[in-house]
């Protein structure tokens, strides 16, 4: 395969689902510059553009066997479009937090409370990034963008139950892991 490659789409998606390196790099290359100028058009930023595209053809590989397509080109306009909403979602929430945070001076003596929050800040992103996939999303869609259970479930096309369920063995996982947290556990539980 090559520029010159005459399969299709949908053949490529076949044999992208076949575990076909080949194909993959045939798909990135008929497909990586629209979705980066798409991202890059509404976010005016290089690198997020470009992690924006590298993170949805990671994640086609990783998921290269179950993908579900009709229209390739379709479905990765989509994914774009999908995380450069999120990615604006996430940058107003973190500016948000520290212009709060900005307005509340700590007294004197809070340099212990700040390093703890820190430390804990840690080991959340840690843990989170220590899931399994699935609880993975689930846990970061529904305590960092802060989405219903049932917000979740459509978005990932699952039960509202199997959201529930994951949510209570990611959050009993983290209260075995924080421990010592144990009173900050309530603000961010």
């Amino acid at each position: 395969m090559g520029a010159n490659s005459t399969y299709t789409d949908s053949e490529l998606l076949t044999l992208l689902r076949a575990g076909d390196r080949q194909a993959f790099e045939e798909i990135y290359r008929r497909h990586w510059k629209n979705m980066y100028r798409t991202a890059y058009l509404v976010l005016h930023d290089d690198a997020a553009s470009t992690d924006i595209v590298q993170d949805i053809f990671v994640w086609c590989w990783e998921k290269r066997a179950i993908m579900q397509v009709a229209s390739l080109g379709g479905y990765l306009s989509m994914a774009v479009r999908y995380k450069v909403a999120n990615y604006i979602r996430r940058e107003k929430v973190r500016a948000g937090f520290f212009a709060e945070a900005e307005k509340l001076r700590l007294p004197e003596g809070a340099h212990e409370f700040t390093l703890e929050l820190k430390e804990l800040r840690s080991i959340i992103a840690q843990f989170t990034e220590e899931l399994p996939g699935r609880c993975r999303d689930i846990f970061y869609l529904s305590r960092f963008e802060y989405l219903s259970n049932k917000e979740i479930a459509a978005r990932l096309g699952i039960s509202e139950k199997t959201v529930e369920n994951q949510l209570t063995i990611a959050l009993k996982r983290l209260r075995m892991r924080l421990g010592s947290f144990s009173a900050w556990m309530v603000l961010f539980l």
